[in-house]
């Protein structure tokens, strides 16, 4: 969608009367693919629903999302750079939103908006879907943003053996080991902090990784968030390099292809943490309507 109208970013829930709407929120957002995927789960399990795109000014968040839900509004993804200003906004924080630090899922109800975060439970389920084990496995998470943050706890259920987080910064990445600190260990999980230069050091890492997962913003600007030192100190052959970016082979997934290992972009993620979205907000009696696999595959042929 590279010529997107006004109208069709700015959607307004009035002009569909009868019809229960939602949006996903971001800016840029002309880009999205939520909109087609939530079209194909509604196609799937026979729901009336209209979903949108809504793209506010980056300091009006809070001004379009609180209109759109008193012009009728149902409920509304959020993606970057929003999720701080959803959780902001929410009256009712779900344990893993509030865990997350993040929201992406908003729903409004009695009056009330709820806050929810998919993302991490979107990240498993794919990331299992795409036959990988996470149970026991070690795992490396670059980055220590709002993604990272979002993805960690869900990461730590699964009961990997470690998880290192590696980010530029020290003080960010300290910050995630204090805060999933006793989740990770209430579940026997080692979780470390390292800098990404670190990655360079196999006496810093002891590496390899069985899962390396890149929830930096590196891969939209052609670039990886790790040296080739660091590159080949990590990956093998068994390795599998997820990036959460998607729609094209990044830096980072070229990194781990040269070195053997299998790569995945993010669209999955996408696909099912969208499928948890529909959930909360038609009803989880309607998981066994909806494909999320069926409509990844779509996606990626279309």
């Amino acid at each position: 969608m590279s010529q997107a109208t006004s109208a069709e970013l700015h959607i307004d829930p009035t002009q569909f009367p009868g019809v229960d709407v939602y949006t996903v929120a971001g800016n840029p957002i002309s880009h999205s693919r939520s909109p087609a995927i939530h079209k194909r789960f509604a196609e799937q399990s026979n729901q009336k629903m209209h979903y949108g795109r809504l793209q506010p000014a980056l300091d009006q968040f809070k001004t379009a999302a609180q209109a759109f839900f008193a012009a009728g509004g149902k409920g509304m993804n959020v993606t970057v750079p929003f999720k701080l200003d959803a959780q902001a906004l929410a009256d009712v924080l779900t344990p893993r939103a509030q865990l997350a630090g993040a929201v992406n899922t908003l729903r409004i109800e009695d009056g009330k908006i709820f806050g929810d975060n998919t993302d991490g439970a979107g990240l498993v389920r794919d990331l299992l879907a795409q036959g990988i084990q996470i149970k026991g496995s070690r795992i490396l998470l670059l980055g220590a943003g709002g993604a990272s943050r979002g993805v960690l706890g869900p990461l730590l259920e699964q009961s990997p053996k470690e998880l290192m987080i590696a980010n530029r910064s020290n003080a960010k990445v300290d910050e995630l080991v204090h805060l999933f600190g006793g989740l990770a260990g209430s579940l026997d999980v080692a979780l470390q902090a390292v800098s990404l230069s670190d990655l360079e050091d196999v006496g810093k890492t002891a590496s390899p990784f069985d899962l390396i997962i890149n929830a930096t913003a590196a891969g939209l600007s052609d670039a990886s968030p790790i040296s080739d030192a660091a590159a080949s100190n990590i990956f093998t052959p068994k390795s599998f390099a997820y990036d959460m970016v998607y729609g094209k082979i990044t830096a980072f997934m070229q990194q781990a292809l040269h070195r053997g290992a299998r790569v995945s972009d993010g669209l999955g993620m996408l696909v099912e943490q969208a499928a948890d979205a529909f959930l909360i907000w038609r009803g989880a009696t309607l998981a066994d309507a909806i494909d999320p696999r069926a409509v990844l595959a779509e996606l990626r042929t279309s």
